[in-house]
Order: C-alpha cells, then structure tokens, then sequence
C-alpha cells in the first residue's frame, strides 16, 4: 500500500505534468460553457422516476465530447467511457458519477433565472452543478487528450434522491456489466470545495399501512377507523429508543388517509425514515420498531434501503485526496451523507461523495440556488483525485 509520502509524489507529478495543465486550462478557459451547460440542464424536469429525457440529453454531449461506448443502460443511466485502445476489455474501470434526479414531482417548473451569478431553480445546486462539473471533467480530459491506463466510465445516473433508493447505483453494482470491474467510485454531488463525504449514513425507510371497512360517520359509527389505529400506532414509536451514539434518529414524514370529513375512511399510511451511522445500530433499532408496532394492524412495508458504511481512513482513495489537497492547500473536511456513494462503501469499494464548488442554499426546496463562482479550484481538485486515483492497466 502506498505511503503518504508516494501518495504525495504521484500528485505533485501529475500537477506538473503538461497534460493535466492542459486540462486545468480547458477549465479555466470554459467556465461560460459550465455555466450554459447548467442553465440548458435544468430546462428538463427530472422528477423522481422520471429522468429519462434528462439522460438522453447526456447521451448527446457524451457522444459530441467523443467519449466511447456512450449508451443507456437498463436502469436508465447514461453511460460513456474514456479509454485508450490497449485497454483490457473487460479489466477494471473507476467510476465518475453525477446523479440526474431532484427530489421535485412532476409538473414542477423548472425554467431558471439569474441574479447575479447566482442560477435559481428547483435542482440548481442538487445536482446540476455536480453534473456540469461531470461534462466539464470529461471535456477538459478530451481536450488535453490524456489517455488513462485503465478507463474512465462517466455515468449520469438515476435514482439517488428519496424513494429512487440508489436505484442507479445499485444497477451499476449489483446488475449491470460494470458490476465486477468497478474499483473505485467518486460521486459528484453539489457544491463546495472542502466537504467530502467518506461515511454513509445508513436508512431504513418504511410505510405503515392500516385498513378498515370505511363508513358513513353517522350511519356506520363505531366502525374501525384506520387513521385513529395509524395515530395510536405512530403514538407508541416515541418510547423506541434511539441512541445518541451511534447517533440513530426515527422520523415521520408524511401521514395520509381519508376521503371527506364526513367519511369513516378505508385506509391510513404514514412514511417512516429510519437512519443510523451504524449498520448494526440501524438493524437493532428496527428490530425494536417492529416489536413496538407488533400489537397494532399496521403492515409494514420497507420501501427505501441505504446501507451504513465507511471509507477506511488507510483507504488509498483518502490518502490520495488529502495529498491533492495539500498540494492545492486545501483542508480536508471529512463528512457523513447519503448520497450515491453508500452503494460501493458497503461493498468495500473505495468511494467517496465530492463537492463540486461554487456555493449554494435552499437545497430540496423551490427557492434553491448555486453560484459556480470559484468552482475552478474543486474541479482541479477532482481532477487530480481521479487521475491519481486511477490503477495500472
């Protein structure tokens, strides 16, 4: 395994290398370009489960950058490679992503404005800035023709925000034909140019469903009324226990049911988002849930499952990020997140989630903004993090 002092080397070489500061030119030249790809993006809704006029969208700058093997897969992520021609079919490959999806349902307007240099749309920080930062990495590659010893896959994926359950990435590990080749993953998520998740936070998500007859609420009074069982139900879960360490937190999102005021109704559901920074902590405390919900009619589906892992702190992925770092004097802020990042974590395939610079606010809200203002300085950074990252043919 390689020191910090290799890790250290092997940056300051790539920095210096003609090559890569043709890459870091491209990027300094072209931030018009991010910013025209960012505004163009966002045009197109991609509400959850519904991002396929998003990815064709990638498929048609994947294919205009030149990248090779440029398709969509079956769980609707659109994929493209940068490869050299002595590249083993089927040897391994390091994963860049950007997710397409926002958390918005359909029929949310999308048009963006400026102000400024700030962009404002639903989705213009999570993830349109990710995936602009995904199409400026691949052009700056392209443009300083650098040839990686083993490929890059780029993957604009879908299904990271809210019940899509990581639904991309699962493919791309689990199903797909990358399956067994990828090595490591670095996701790109946001804004910022400190952050870097290397833990994943672990959920559980959950709907409860409780049923009855329904009624009249003269004529059939006295009939069982799901959302009065739903509410004594949800009632008990404040005595399950949750830990402050390892933190574990229970919440209730959503609570429906009924038709009219006047009518006993038929069915109640709640969504219940269980989350934990530990695996086992994540299992014994719905183990406790399913026990305080035993004795009322509540069916319990799981809808939502995102494993808890960690990247190693000896992990060469993290000591390859703090090298470039330190060359780019930059502080290495380690966080814990859901994000696209937990599929490979809990597979122990080195992964991180990156920022993508520049700033942000109203995230997952309609008032969301990003300013790519700076954000340069985190594309080198990942820049340098993937080529080094990368191994030998």
């Amino acid at each position: 395994m390689p020191t910090a002092a290799h890790a250290q080397l092997r940056v300051s070489r790539l920095a210096a290398a003609l090559p890569v500061h043709r890459a870091f030119h491209w990027l300094h030249l072209h931030q018009p370009q991010l910013r025209m790809w960012l505004l163009e993006l966002l045009t197109i809704p991609a509400p959850p489960f519904g991002e396929s006029a998003r990815a064709q969208w990638f498929l048609d700058r994947f294919q205009s950058l030149g990248l090779t093997n440029v398709h969509l897969d079956q769980a609707g992520n659109a994929l493209a490679e940068l490869s050299s021609a002595d590249a083993a079919p089927n040897g391994p490959v390091t994963l860049l992503s950007a997710h397409l999806d926002t958390v918005f349902p359909p029929g949310t307007p999308t048009t963006p404005s400026e102000t400024g240099s700030r962009i404002l749309a639903p989705g213009a920080c999570d993830n349109a800035a990710g995936l602009t930062a995904l199409l400026g990495l691949a052009a700056a590659l392209r443009h300083a023709n650098i040839t990686p010893p083993t490929p890059i896959l780029f993957a604009a994926n879908v299904g990271e925000e809210g019940e899509g359950d990581l639904r991309g990435m699962r493919h791309l590990f689990f199903e797909g034909p990358y399956r067994d080749r990828i090595r490591a993953a670095i996701a790109l998520d946001g804004a910022g140019t400190g952050p870097v998740v290397t833990r994943a936070l672990g959920s559980r998500r959950f709907r409860l469903t409780v049923t009855g007859p329904g009624g009249h609420s003269w004529t059939d009074a006295g009939a069982p009324n799901p959302i009065l069982l739903l509410a004594h139900a949800l009632s008990a879960l404040a005595t399950v226990p949750l830990p402050n360490v390892p933190r574990t937190t229970l919440n209730i999102g959503q609570v429906s049911g009924g038709t009219s005021i006047n009518s006993i109704p038929e069915s109640a559901t709640a969504l219940l988002d269980l989350r934990s920074t530990d695996a086992a902590q994540l299992q014994a405390t719905e183990s406790d849930l399913r026990t305080t919900l035993a004795p009322h009619p509540v069916l319990i589906e799981v809808i939502g499952d995102r494993p808890a892992a960690n990247l190693p702190d000896d992990s060469p992925l993290l000591r390859t990020l703090r090298a470039v770092d330190r060359h780019l004097s930059l502080r290495t802020e380690l966080r814990i997140g859901s994000t696209d990042a937990n599929i490979p974590l809990s597979q122990s395939i080195p992964a991180l989630a990156i920022g993508t610079g520049g700033t942000g606010g109203g995230i997952h809200t309609l008032a969301e903004w990003y300013d790519p203002t700076g954000r340069e300085l985190a594309l080198r950074r990942i820049l340098l993090t993937l080529l080094a990252t990368l191994p030998s043919a």
